[in-house]
């Protein structure tokens, strides 16, 4: 995948995660994730929608589990 389609494909997803499909792509992405790189501009976007949404609660931590 290219950048351009990886953003894309960010940049569209994003507004469709709940609040748990972040919490769990925040913890558990792989290192390099797109997400979480400077390299990208996804995770301004990813943070505004997570917090948002009520960002990462004790309860979901313990959810998600580690």
């Amino acid at each position: 995948m290219t950048r351009e389609e990886t953003i894309e494909y960010w940049m569209e997803k994003i507004p469709t995660m709940s609040q748990m499909d972040m919490a769990r792509e925040l913890r558990f992405a792989p290192a390099g994730c797109p997400l979480f790189s400077t390299d990208y501009p996804l995770y301004m976007v990813f943070k505004k929608r997570f917090d948002e949404l009520g960002g990462m609660t004790p309860e979901i931590s313990r959810r998600i589990g580690f």
